[in-house]
């Protein structure tokens, strides 16, 4: 069995990471408070940091900390320093940026049409080069982040009003992005032209409410009310008066929505509604195309967890093998756990994950994953499988192959470091593995699971290039630097 790929320490190093989350509130006199649980709900999202920024009728106040939202937001001196009834807030996922405190948004700048705050999930793909334009123009950066090259572009700008600069500067970017803005008077939200990342619109006792997700939503007893359209502008203010105008701009050229599937198969979480398509739901219907697609003579089906569970119910009940919790998620488990020997170190996967032996010894088992990335962790798993007794695993993957990096949010390898990339066969990739057979959902299967059409080659519904290497946008800095890695020093943003 060739396992020449690297088998990295890191529990979480064989995963995808969504780069962010955000949430906005205007006019409410619980803002602060209301911005910390939406983020809360946006946690998995990010992990590594989260920052709110309000606005109290005469000052902006800011609290950014690393760690998780529930670690500093739920004190109530913290947020007794964030008084006001407007209020923006921001989970973090950084990739090889630092992951330092300047990073950590929403970013603030007092600029002369007056302070503005910003928060952005996504990624610039010409970020790097405007940033390397703008220090050229004599610009000082403070972060490695590409969120700040808006702040510059928006003091830069010639327009008169606050949001006049806001997408005067936004339409210079590339790329795929939900970005936020506050200003004393105003919450603007910006979707990427093409939509590839989500943001809603919510109101909650008639204040108007944006965020990533519509769990966010939920968890504040607030109202749906729509997406935000891929390539608008929507600009809320209060008036002297109390009211609030909303002000919706749609692009001058519209384009059609190509939000990106990743967002189905991992990212969301499973109780939000996003694109109009309960993700639960999409999830599901991927296990039930791929036990159409992929079937095998098994005993038992079981979920990696916990992203593979609602594909794994799916393929249970399409397949008529029962499905079982065969693997057992410890959820104390974080990034950051220590690992101080190489004794623990060689615990690898168990230490957030354990076999039930109960169900597996002596069964023929299918284990469904969301997706393969680098492949070491599901090298880990069937071992675990195989140590708890079962006589054989076979691996079904809810999602089709990887074979490019993403460049507009999502922390991925480079290409050559990608398991579909590292062998030539699927047989070469299952011995790797160390699975009895290996399948994954076709690209047909998985539209079909989302839109309940075929993938149009012509005209793809969904951001789909990981898969396809149909790539939506000009990568603006890969094509100037042949080192693409450095795109993901500006990624860290969110």
């Amino acid at each position: 069995m060739n396992r020449s790929l690297s088998i990295e320490n890191d529990i979480d190093g064989d995963t995808l990471h969504e780069e962010c989350g955000v949430f906005g509130i205007l006019g409410h006199p619980d803002a602060a408070t209301l911005t910390a649980l939406g983020l809360h709900a946006l946690q998995h999202r990010g992990q590594e940091a989260a920052g709110i920024v309000c606005f109290d009728g005469q000052r902006f106040h800011s609290e950014r900390r690393m760690g998780l939202v529930g670690d500093h937001y739920t004190d109530p001196a913290t947020l007794a320093r964030l008084p006001g009834d407007r209020s923006i807030g921001h989970v973090r996922y950084s990739t090889t940026g630092e992951t330092i405190l300047r990073n950590v948004q929403p970013l603030f700048a007092e600029l002369e049409v007056g302070g503005i705050a910003i928060a952005h999930n996504g990624n610039f793909t010409n970020g790097l080069t405007m940033r390397r334009q703008l220090i050229a123009d004599g610009a000082i950066c403070q972060s490695t982040s590409d969120t700040e090259v808006v702040l510059h572009l928006i003091a830069r700008s010639k327009q008169a009003s606050s949001s006049d600069r806001f997408i005067d500067a936004i339409r210079q970017m590339e790329g795929g992005y939900s970005m936020l803005a506050m200003t004393r008077t105003k919450l603007i939200a910006a979707r990427d032209p093409i939509g590839i990342r989500p943001l809603v619109m919510g109101e909650l006792d008639g204040k108007p409410i944006f965020c990533s997700e519509t769990c966010a939503l939920d968890i504040i007893g607030a109202k749906y009310v729509r997406d935000v359209e891929n390539g608008e502008v929507i600009i809320c203010e209060i008036q002297p008066d109390g009211s609030i105008t909303v002000d919706e701009r749609k692009p001058e050229v519209s384009q059609p929505e190509r939000l990106c599937l990743f967002e189905y198969v991992y990212f969301a979480r499973p109780d939000s509604v996003v694109g109009g398509r309960n993700v639960y739901a999409a999830r599901k219907n991927m296990g039930i195309n791929l036990a159409k697609e992929a079937p095998v003579a098994a005993d038992v089906v079981v979920p990696v967890p916990d992203g593979g569970t609602p594909a794994a119910i799916g393929y249970a009940q399409a397949s008529g093998i029962p499905f079982e919790l065969g693997i057992i998620r410890n959820h104390y488990v974080g990034r950051t756990f220590i690992e101080p020997t190489q004794q623990i170190r060689a615990f690898g996967v168990k230490l957030k994950h354990s076999a039930n032996r109960a169900i597996i010894e002596g069964k023929r088992v299918v284990l469904v994953d969301d997706s393969i990335v680098r492949g070491t962790t599901s090298v880990k798993i069937v071992q675990m499988i195989r140590d708890a007794g079962a006589s054989e695993v076979h691996i079904r993957v809810a999602s089709p192959m990887i074979f490019h990096p993403d460049f507009y949010g999502i922390d991925t390898p480079d290409a050559d470091k990608l398991l579909a990339n590292q062998y030539s066969s699927l047989k070469a990739m299952c011995d790797f593995i160390g699975a009895d057979s290996l399948e994954f959902l076709s690209i047909d299967g998985l539209y079909r699971a989302v839109g309940g059409e075929p993938r149009d080659n012509a005209q793809p519904q969904f951001t789909d290039h990981y898969f396809t290497g149909d790539y939506p946008t000009r990568l603006l800095d890969k094509e100037s630097t042949s080192n693409v890695r450095k795109l993901s020093v500006l990624a860290s943003n969110g």
